[in-house]
């Protein structure tokens, strides 16, 4: 039996539910993003696992004491991760165990946690990647697992990443100049290159042009959230982009490989190559 429109009855029939699922599917609200579980790491048993997270803590921590063999610069993970990568809004690693393996545009393919932290060392630290099978890669992973205990597969975790911070009007770099020396200088140096623990923002000793810092955005995003240290938010959004600007138009690494990025599209309007 045919319907009036000349489609089979049975075809009909068969493919409603399915329909009723992607309407479903697409009127539905996305998931609530995951709470942040809280992570202590005093709470960690003296066991064979707790020695091991312990390890994985410092080393992200003390990344360039640790690993200076693939660390190309004088930044550890935590300059950008803060506080032991469980600060909202600050690249958190809660939940990032919970996202891995996950498609990512930049390589065009799948990648795992473990790729994506030696592509943090290749671009944030300027470095070489950690060999399959290093037990320092083993002892990050295990502190990212334990950061990430509780959070489901596939959940959101609520604070991941750097709040989105897209441009009103094209920043000013002469403006983020002065910005830069009013509120940044006392603690990156007028040079950029850093006070005591403070990392450096441009030069030799800082993140290369591959790194996910080095885009206007996502700067800027990170320094309206996070700086000044300790009183994020007070920086204006306009204010946080002209900084970001200043600080992104000096001079840094080269990062050879780029010409490998995102092979399949989808590159960020504000990636700086």
């Amino acid at each position: 039996m045919r319907t009036a429109c000349g489609l089979s009855v049975a075809w009909v029939l068969l493919t409603l539910p399915a329909l009723a699922l992607e309407l479903e599917a697409a009127l539905s609200p996305a998931p609530e993003a995951f709470p942040m579980p809280e992570r202590v790491p005093d709470t960690l048993k003296d066991d064979a696992h707790g020695k091991l997270v312990r390890d994985g803590l410092d080393i992200l921590q003390r990344t360039r004491i640790r690993l200076p063999a693939h660390v190309g610069n004088r930044l550890s993970c935590t300059n950008c991760h803060l506080d032991l990568g469980r600060r909202a809004g600050a690249a958190p690693w809660v939940g990032v165990h919970a996202a891995y393996p996950q498609y990512r545009a930049r390589t065009g393919g799948v990648d795992t946690l473990e790729d994506r932290v030696n592509d943090c060392f290749e671009r944030s630290l300027n470095g070489r990647a950690l060999p399959a099978g290093a037990p320092e890669m083993k002892a990050i992973v295990t502190a990212m697992a334990w950061l990430s205990e509780g959070v489901p597969v596939g959940r959101l975790v609520k604070g991941r990443g750097v709040p989105p911070l897209k441009p009103a009007e094209p920043p000013d770099a002469n403006r983020g100049r002065r910005l830069y020396a009013q509120h940044c200088a006392c603690c990156h140096a007028p040079n950029g290159q850093g006070v005591g623990e403070a990392p450096p923002l441009w030069g030799n000793a800082s993140f290369n042009v591959g790194a996910g810092m080095a885009r206007p955005w996502t700067a800027a995003s990170f320094i309206r959230a996070n700086m000044p240290l300790g009183q994020g938010g007070t920086l204006t959004p306009r204010e946080a982009h002209d900084i970001a600007a200043w600080v992104l138009a000096q001079p840094r690494p080269d990062f050879p490989a780029k010409v490998k990025d995102w092979p399949q599209g989808g590159k960020p309007p504000d990636c700086p190559y």
